[in-house]
Parts: structure tokens; sequence; C-alpha cells
């Protein structure tokens, strides 16, 4: 029926052709087919898969310039400073510290031996001691005994609050409470002995300084848990340097150092800061182990830098408070000052040497 009309429209040859086609099997329908197949393949193939192979290379040239770039602005970038300053410390975090304090050791050196051999065209704090009267020496006998005397005080006070469990499990309690109370304890008994007039003998000033040397020690009871061996040593380290300075100061000119205490002050201002931001930041990181090494060297050498001062500011009060006075010259108040400066510079070198043999372990 379909071929009866297609016969009307389609040419009688046409109509022919395809009569026979469609008996002698579906050749003409086939080829027609694959035919139309092909164009319409082609077709989609010019349209579709040739015009991409441009966009392909182009995408991929870009992805790589992206890639490229990226990975230039990763290596000219690298970590910002924030991650440099919190991230851990290098192996030579305190390599500046130690050679700031080796360095202050050389001077020291230096200055031990052209004082020492009489180089300087000044007299010295010896040559002046010549023609002191015995109540000059007197005084600063008097210094020195009480000096002497407050190490023993402060050495005893720590061996006998190591020894009890009670009294150091108060001392080692942690928190800001525990540390504003010792804080408290240290700074008010220093500035109650230094407040009483002193009087010859044994009274309330004299008790006032064996509280404040007992609490001191109770402070450095920790340090025991250190050992005897590193102790002993820093105890021997501390009294070559105590010795060494107070020799050079000695044989300095008498006020070659007591211009120094200006910026001592400021000196101590920045280690104070820097012992307090430790605090906070830990020497795990880098900033935080460089503070540590500011507080540790820097303050070592700003101690013994005080200690020349205070030993020569001794013997210049001993020289210039007049022997008749209503206020008498006060050798306790003179030796506190010296104290501090060796009790400081034993705590430190006692902490060098203990990190030392922790780094050889």
């Amino acid at each position: 029926m379909l071929l009866a009309r297609l016969s009307h429209v389609l040419p009688k040859r046409s109509t022919c052709l395809l009569f026979r086609s469609s008996i002698n099997g579906p050749g003409l329908w086939k080829s027609t087919m694959q035919s139309t197949r092909g164009r319409s393949f082609n077709s989609l193939k010019n349209k579709s898969v040739l015009p991409t192979r441009p966009n392909f290379r182009r995408n991929f040239a870009e992805d790589s310039q992206n890639r490229n770039r990226s990975h230039l602005e990763q290596r000219t970038k690298g970590p910002s400073l924030k991650d440099r300053l919190m991230g851990p410390p290098s192996e030579n975090a305190y390599s500046m510290g130690k050679g700031a304090a080796a360095g202050a050791a050389l001077m020291g050196l230096v200055a031990l031996c052209y004082y020492g051999l009489g180089l300087s065209q000044q007299p010295s704090l010896y040559d002046h001691s010549v023609m002191w009267p015995h109540y000059v020496r007197d005084r600063i006998h008097a210094t020195y005994a009480y000096f002497g005397a407050s190490c023993a005080l402060t050495a005893a006070s720590a061996v006998g609050v190591f020894q009890s469990e009670a009294l150091l499990s108060l001392i080692m309690s942690s928190g800001w409470i525990a540390t504003l109370v010792t804080l408290g304890l240290v700074m008010g008994t220093g500035a109650l002995t230094q407040a009483i007039e002193y009087e010859p003998g044994f009274g309330v000033k004299q008790l006032a300084w064996a509280l404040h040397c007992g609490v001191l020690g109770a402070v450095i009871a920790p340090m025991c848990f250190m050992g005897g061996p590193i102790l002993v040593r820093a105890l021997l380290y501390t009294g070559g340097i105590v010795g060494a300075l107070s020799t050079v100061a000695a044989c300095a000119p008498s006020d070659k150092f007591l211009h120094i205490g200006g910026p001592l002050a400021i000196g101590l201002g920045i280690v104070f800061a820097s012992s307090l931001a430790s605090m906070w930041l830990p020497p795990t990181t880098a900033i935080g182990a460089g503070l540590a090494s500011l507080s540790l060297y820097g303050g070592l050498i700003l101690f013994s830098g005080f200690l020349l001062y205070d030993t020569q500011r001794i013997v210049k009060a001993a020289e210039m408070h007049p022997q008749h006075s209503a206020y008498k010259y006060d050798p306790i108040n003179h030796a506190m000052a010296i104290y501090m400066d060796a009790l400081n510079i034993f705590i430190r070198i006692a902490i060098i040497l203990s990190n030392g043999d922790q780094r050889k372990k």
C-alpha cells in the first residue's frame, strides 16, 4: 500500500528501483542509511572532535602555567614571619648568647690583665686602700662578712627545704597565686630588711636579713634536683667569677665602673621583661628560645656588670660616709647588693651546666 502511494509521487523509474530493492533485500535502504549515518557521523566528528583539539591544548598550557606560577610563588614566598617565630627553634638558638658570654669573659680577662699589671695611668682602688683609716677597713670587712653569711644561710635554707617534702611541694606548687605569693615574700622581706635602721650586734635588722636569706634559699631549693656535681661546679665557677670581677674592680680606678649604672638599669629592665615573656612563650618555639637565651646569657653578663658596679659603690660609700653621723654605715644593705648579684650568677651558671649535661645525654 505504501508502494502504491509512492508510485503516484515518485517517477516510474524510481518506483521500479524502489520496488526491486524491496524485493531483493534492503540494499538501497541499507546504503541510504549508511550514507546518512556516515554524513551525520562526519558532521558530528567535524563539529565536536576537531574543534576541541585546540581548546584541549590551550587548557593544558594554561594548567601548566598555573602550576608553574603557584610553585614559583611557594618557593619565593616561603613561611611567614609568624610561622618562623612560633615554629621550632633551630639547633643554634643559643649560639648568640654563648658568643656574647664568651666575648664578655674575654673582655673581663683583658681588663683583669690590664688593671692587674698596673698598665692604667690612674691610681687604682687598691692604691687608695693604703691611705684608708681603720673605720673604712672595718666597714668593708663587715660588708663582706655579711655577704659570706648570706650565702651560707641561703645554702642551709635550700638544703633544709629540699629535705622536707611538705615544704618542697609547697614551694613547687604552680599557678598564679603561688607565683605572686613567692614574689611578694621575696620582695617584702628584702624591702623590710633595707627599711630597718642598722644597729651593731644582733637585732631586728639582723632577724629580717636572716629571714630574707631563708626565703631566697627556699625559693631556689628545687635546684637541688640538678644534682650535687652540677651545683658544686656552679658554686666553684661562681666563686671564680666573683673573685675575678672583685679583683678587677679593686685594681681599676676608684670611679671607673660607677658610671655604668644607667646602662645596667636599662639592661635589667630588658632581662626582666624577657624573663616574664618566657612564662607565656615556651623555649620550644623560636621566639621563646630567643627570649630564654636573652634571659640566661644576657642576665649572666648583666649581673657580672652589676658586681663591678656594686663593688666600687660599696668602697665609695665606706670612704664617703661620715664617721660620726646620725645614720650609721649599713653593711647589711651593701652586702645584699653583691649577694643578689652573686646569687643570680650562680643560678644562671647552674642552668647552663644542667642544659649542657642534658644535651650530652
